[in-house]
């Protein structure tokens, strides 16, 4: 049997038997789809659905936007084989997706990855661990559904990008300790695309050029280290980073010297607080959309009683 292979991750895609699935190129069709996709472990009540995606119009007209769309991508996601199950099950009032259908997520497996691995530092995973995580970050071409900026997108994009930094950072305390320097690096540079003020980031690099014997690349990374947290948080490196930076400019870092992988309740105030400012820009975006919604329910209101 044939199996439906969804890609959230960058630009949405679908395909079925190795070829891309046509039909569904509506922004909205793809966000109905993609919702029930990411929120697959729950049924959804139809007239949230409605609400959500078009909220902006009046509800008898969201709903039957909702049932158009729901229609299509019936039609659009209908398999060969007759005695495959349907992808998603519509019912009156609730719609959910069918786990029981032939379908592959990158979501899910991107999350099962994450939550098998949960708590493990990266320096204690096995091999077989390693490679599950190095699959999964492969996984991730770009952020959950490039171009869509719904409050509920925003959301779980910033949650699933946070997994994973976690898993890169995971690989990069594997990589040191298993001597896979040029990997580990690679794994480092990453982090900073996302997160350029990752102080802890900064730190592993500093060990891993260091121990792969380029001395003078890890003092580049402090430098790096002391602009960006100048630039983006107004901020010095903390003691432990200095530290480093001294022991690898005297050439004396060995084992008996400030390790770079702190157990993540140590984590480095900085890298906190960019994480916080990230989430307060989601939860002001979430607060805009709540409160045009509430006055619009208001003014209808009002409209009723006159």
């Amino acid at each position: 049997m044939f199996t439906l292979k969804f890609r959230l991750f960058g630009k949405f895609s679908v395909e079925y038997d190795n070829q891309l699935v046509k039909g569904l190129d509506s922004g909205k069709e793809q966000e109905l789809l993609s919702y029930l996709l990411v929120r697959r472990d729950r049924s959804h009540p139809r007239e949230t659905l409605a609400s959500l995606l078009w909220g902006d119009s009046s509800t008898e007209k969201s709903k039957k936007y909702l049932r158009q769309a729901l229609w299509h991508l019936q039609s659009g996601l209908e398999v060969r084989e007759a005695t495959a199950p349907q992808l998603l099950l519509v019912e009156h009032d609730w719609v959910q997706l069918n786990w029981q259908s032939s379908l592959w997520l990158d979501v899910a497996d991107f999350e099962k990855a994450f939550l098998t691995t949960q708590g493990v530092p990266g320096k204690q995973l096995d091999r077989v661990n390693a490679e599950l995580l190095k699959d999964a970050v492969k996984l991730y071409r770009g952020e959950l559904l490039d171009g869509c900026y719904h409050d509920w997108c925003l959301f779980e994009r910033e949650r699933l990008q946070n997994m994973y930094l976690s898993m890169l950072d995971k690989l990069m305390g594997y990589c040191e300790q298993h001597q896979e320097y040029e990997e580990g690096l690679g794994y480092g540079s990453t982090i900073l695309r996302y997160d350029r003020a990752s102080e802890r980031t900064y730190r592993r690099l500093m060990h891993l050029q260091y121990r792969a014997g380029d001395r003078t690349g890890a003092l580049r990374q402090y430098r790096r280290c002391v602009n960006a947290l100048n630039e983006e948080l107004g901020v010095k490196p903390e003691r432990r980073t200095r530290a480093i930076y001294d022991y690898i400019r005297a050439d004396e870092l060995d084992k008996d010297k400030p390790a770079a992988d702190e157990p993540a309740k140590a984590e480095a105030l900085p890298e906190v607080l960019g994480r916080l400012k990230r989430l307060h820009l989601v939860l002001a975006t979430v607060q805009k959309r709540l409160q045009r919604d509430i006055k619009a329910v208001e003014q209808g209101m009002k409209t009723l009683k006159h």
